[in-house]
């Protein structure tokens, strides 16, 4: 049986099924052990390992710990009671009348991106007349509706996730920043800092950024550089603005001091940097990478849940949850009837119940007419269905773009 526990309850004699942190983020070199040492206790700890779950059919148990599905269910229950209050302004155009043009920024921030980490390597200074109207792009795209944007750069693969994370990053935090109302200067820098945050990524040996196993404290040393050397980059470039320069020195920071690269504590990380951090994470933990498999958007939105009692601000981690939803645009999703769909539109009032394209019956196993169902209507008025769960696109062998494309 697998139990959720405390670090603080952990004993000698324990199997450690998951250290329930982020990738790479542990002193271990595998996931799962037996625990024969007080120091392998003490190494978990010091790392601000928090949650922790333990196998009590391969080790000693703990009689008064809720067993994983019960902690997972409880945690659910809080996010989904978080998702159905109000969302954010809706979109100003259809998915459909924005994919295209989403397609075209999303391309050509990508190439931006690359560029950046190209002349970062040659020691050239960032070309801010270059970023910015990229950033401009972003923000109106984000503006007519910010799922055809998200939506695409949900698709990644494992060769130009650097670029298009750091894409992410910044239509992400764009979008946040308008779901909270921010003035439009800020959020403009608030995207600067997004698309360049990890420039310094540009010094780290290609072998190290894309190793698939885990790295050897040496090489993390590397990786934990890049918050630092990205600041040092930019803030040689003429015009750079101090929010671009605090996102990029600042998104790995925590709240309980465990981040780095200073180690600073809550009431020392700006608003802006603390929101990035969430972003940042988000998107890592959503997107396949060469040493892990992404996980689903409303697995990821309970883990940020989990990890904002102590790495971020719980306040903006709720905020955030309500920004991308449970179930982002291009989705792909199995309803209660047994058919395949991909959200298309998300609901303006209830995050559990969008607009989802279907196109296949998983009962029957064929294809289907592509139908629009509103899940927030009922039976006979479009609607009368209910989503189930998330479904890979790979298990399908499915391209969900394919079906983003009749609302």
């Amino acid at each position: 049986m697998l139990k959720k526990v405390d670090s603080s309850q952990l004993k000698v004699g324990m199997f450690i099924h998951d250290l329930d942190c982020g990738w790479m983020e542990h002193p271990f070199l595998r996931n799962r052990f037996v625990l024969s040492t007080e120091d392998e206790i003490r190494k978990i700890r010091a790392a601000r390992i928090r949650g922790v779950v333990i196998d009590c059919a391969r080790g000693l148990d703990v009689d008064d710990a809720p067993t994983l599905a019960q902690a997972e269910a409880a945690t659910e229950a809080e996010v989904t009671a978080i998702a159905t209050r109000p969302r954010a302004v809706p979109a100003k155009a259809s998915l459909s009348e924005e994919l295209a043009r989403a397609a075209t920024v999303r391309k050509q921030a990508a190439g931006l991106v690359r560029t950046v980490m190209q002349d970062a390597r040659l020691g050239k200074a960032v070309e801010l007349d270059q970023v910015s109207p990229v950033v401009q792009s972003v923000t109106e795209s984000i503006l007519r509706n910010s799922g055809a944007l998200l939506g695409l750069l949900r698709i990644k693969n494992k060769d130009d996730y650097t670029f298009l994370h750091s894409v992410s990053v910044c239509a992400l935090l764009v979008a946040f920043c308008r779901s909270r109302n921010m003035d439009e200067e800020t959020t403009r820098q608030a995207g600067i800092g997004g698309l360049l945050h990890d420039t310094g990524k540009a010094l780290v040996p290609d072998e190290v950024l894309n190793k698939p196993g885990r790295l050897s404290d040496e090489e993390f040393a590397l990786i934990k550089r890049h918050p630092r050397d990205g600041w040092e980059i930019l803030r040689k470039s003429p015009g750079i603005g101090a929010i671009p320069l605090d996102i990029t020195l600042h998104h790995h920071e925590r709240r309980d001091g465990s981040g780095y690269p200073e180690s600073l504590g809550e009431g020392s990380i700006s608003e802006l940097a603390q929101m990035a951090a969430i972003v940042d994470v988000y998107d890592a933990i959503t997107s396949d990478r060469c040493y892990h498999k992404g996980m689903s958007a409303a697995e990821a939105l309970r883990k940020i849940y989990e990890w904002s009692k102590f790495h971020f601000n719980p306040a903006l981690a709720q905020e955030f949850m309500r920004c991308v939803g449970i179930y982002p645009v291009g989705t792909l999703v199995l309803l209660e009837s047994g058919r395949l769909g991909v959200v298309v539109e998300p609901h303006e009032t209830s995050l559990l119940t969008p607009k989802v394209n279907v196109f296949f019956n998983t009962k029957t196993q064929v294809y289907i007419r592509p139908e629009t169902i509103d899940l927030s209507r009922a039976l006979g008025f479009g609607g009368g269905d209910k989503i189930v769960r998330h479904e890979s696109p790979e298990k399908w062998q499915v391209d969900p773009l394919r079906f983003m494309q009749l609302a």
